[in-house]
């Protein structure tokens, strides 16, 4: 049987940089997202959307044993979890968190290109019958084309990673880049651990801000 599709292998400019700051082009992807505001520690609007983008992902992935394989399916491994933040009292500078309480995200997971609005509309309709606590309505399929961006993986607790945040702006500055945060273009994170499973100090996490020449 063939390998299944990953994509954190496959592009692994994207998903696997090293924990030393690179300037990358994002194409454009394909998501499932929902957003949200307050404290992902401790927000039920948090753990409903991971859940939720979990959910739908898997009901995806899992399609064809129930006969409902999508035009174009291929086996596939999902995605990791990933945010878009703002708000919080953040210094887009230094990436200081002093209201955590006071965050915006928004939640997502990569899909592959096979899923239209239709396949989404029967993943939502699918996990409905599953699951119906669950607010299906929050999530939505969304495009997103990052562009220029300075990123690094940044290894240890979140609470860290303004250092990292401090090598990468350093890096795009030295570089003639210069920060372009906007209302499309946010900051960006890539779970790649299981905060669950994974000790703090080995947390792998890809970080990503907006740049312009």
């Amino acid at each position: 049987m063939a390998d299944k599709f990953d994509f954190k292998k496959e592009y692994k400019d994207l998903y696997m940089p090293k924990a030393a700051p690179m300037i990358i082009d994002v194409p454009e992807m394909l998501f499932i997202a929902v957003d949200g505001e307050g404290d992902p520690n401790t927000a039920p609007a948090y753990a409903d959307a991971v859940e939720l983008l979990f959910g739908l992902s898997y009901t995806i992935k899992m399609s064809p044993k129930s006969g409902s394989a999508p035009e174009g399916y291929f086996e596939y491994v999902v995605p990791p979890l990933e945010g878009l933040w703002w708000g919080g009292g953040v210094d887009p500078e230094s990436w200081v968190v002093t209201n955590k309480q006071g965050l915006s995200w928004t939640m997502m997971i990569r899909q592959p290109q096979f899923v239209t609005e239709a396949v989404f509309a029967w993943a939502q309709e699918t996990l409905a019958k599953k699951k119906p606590e669950l607010d299906l309505t929050k999530a939505r399929l969304m495009s997103l084309a990052e562009g220029l961006c300075v990123q690094m993986m940044h290894i240890g607790p979140y609470d860290t990673e303004p250092a990292s945040i401090q090598r990468m702006h350093a890096f795009a500055f030295e570089h003639g880049y210069r920060l372009d945060f906007s209302s499309d273009r946010k900051h960006h994170e890539i779970y790649l651990s299981d905060p669950r499973k994974t000790a703090p100090d080995k947390l792998k996490t890809v970080l990503r801000h907006p740049v312009a020449k």
